[in-house]
């Protein structure tokens, strides 16, 4: 893969992951008791213009 792509793609990532992580946070601060509760998260990435489809799951404890 070239250069552009991959840094295109961490770029893409990094956005992901931060802005997720904020809403996540943001999300658990604003929801009633979440101690000692288990969530399942799960993203489902898209990619317009091609047929592709990803989906993570995972659990995510609360605070």
């Amino acid at each position: 893969m070239s250069e552009h792509f991959n840094m295109s793609m961490r770029k893409f990532l990094k956005q992901v992951g931060v802005t997720s992580q904020q809403a996540i946070e943001e999300a658990m601060r604003s929801a009633s008791d979440t101690s000692g509760k288990t969530y399942t998260a799960k993203v489902v990435l898209t990619v317009e213009g091609m047929d592709f489809e990803h989906v993570v799951t995972g659990k995510i404890e609360g605070i």
